[in-house]
């Protein structure tokens, strides 16, 4: 059986056994801050790292990654966002530091299942629309699937990616690999904002990531990433049917971060992967990590 606690500001999901768990943190957007799968850590806490700086597991909304300048035009009026990366450029959308809301709950035989929600009606600076997000996490014994769903609550349309950040753990990074199926990739200046999408030699086969440091985005063909480290090899899908994966290795964390997204960095000025969401009207994604196999 499956189950649920609730201590203050996290969530923890979890089978009757401790084999598989997921710590969710409210009062950090809503993140996912730990996983672990059949006795496998694939998300590890980053307790050394403020959360602040590396957005660890957040949902990013209602743009991923950067807005240049914090600026762009929708509907033939100009917005200009806060700027939180060095003073420069608005990074990481709107919701990373939010506290959600525990709106419902449901355990069985074969998973635990939590949905919180968050409802912005302050009109942010620089995004003066209002909306409300719900997040569904769901455990199994081999698989997290995180749901999200964007409502438009206001009476305006408005423009959004949605992304996740989790990084995943290995104990031997060099050691791990990367599969996926790509032949576009975009290309960053020196500030990381897209200044073309590049045609490359067709991706198919696993690579090696080695001591390779990377800060990259790939257009992926299909809807999944393969993982796989020494100790395990996971599945990451998404439903969309646009979908964006940017890697990052950060420094000495033993880590990447793989982050699925509908549309990359700047999409409010380059509209790559934009999407309009209508008043009333919502968006479904749902990413899922699934464990294909562990070694003890």
């Amino acid at each position: 059986m499956f189950q649920i606690e609730h201590i203050e500001n996290t969530i923890l999901l979890k089978d009757s056994k401790s084999e598989s768990f997921a710590h969710i943190f409210l009062d950090l957007g809503g993140s996912l801050q730990e996983l672990t799968l059949k006795t496998t850590k694939i998300i590890k806490n980053l307790k050394s790292v403020d959360y602040n700086n590396s957005f660890s597991s957040a949902i990013l909304f209602p743009f991923t990654n950067r807005i240049k300048g914090g600026k762009y035009s929708f509907n033939n009026q100009k917005y200009e966002l806060e700027l939180n990366e060095n003073n420069e450029n608005a990074i990481h959308g709107l919701v990373h530091n939010k506290k959600y809301k525990l709106v419902s709950k449901e355990t069985s035989e074969d998973y635990a299942k939590v949905t919180l929600s968050y409802k912005e009606d302050q009109k942010p600076i620089g995004f003066p629309f209002d909306f409300e997000l719900f997040l569904t996490y769901t455990l199994s014994k081999k698989s997290l699937n995180l749901e999200v769903k964007v409502k438009n609550t206001d009476a305006i349309p408005f423009p959004f990616t949605l992304g996740w950040h989790p990084y995943f753990y290995s104990s031997d990074l060099f050691n791990s690999y990367l599969s996926f199926s790509s032949t576009k990739k975009i290309v960053f200046d020196k500030k990381m904002i897209p200044v073309e999408v590049e045609n490359i030699s067709p991706i198919h086969e696993k690579f090696q990531i080695k001591n390779n440091k990377y800060d990259d985005c790939y257009i992926v063909n299909d809807k999944y990433l393969y993982f796989e480290t020494p100790n395990y090899s996971i599945d990451i899908k998404s439903s969309s049917n646009e979908n964006y994966f940017q890697l990052y290795t950060p420094y000495k964390l033993n880590s990447i971060a793989i982050e699925p997204m509908t549309g990359p960095s700047n999409s409010f000025n380059n509209k790559l992967g934009l999407k309009i969401l209508k008043p009333n009207e919502d968006y479904h994604v749902n990413w899922e990590i699934k464990l294909i196999n562990s070694k003890p």
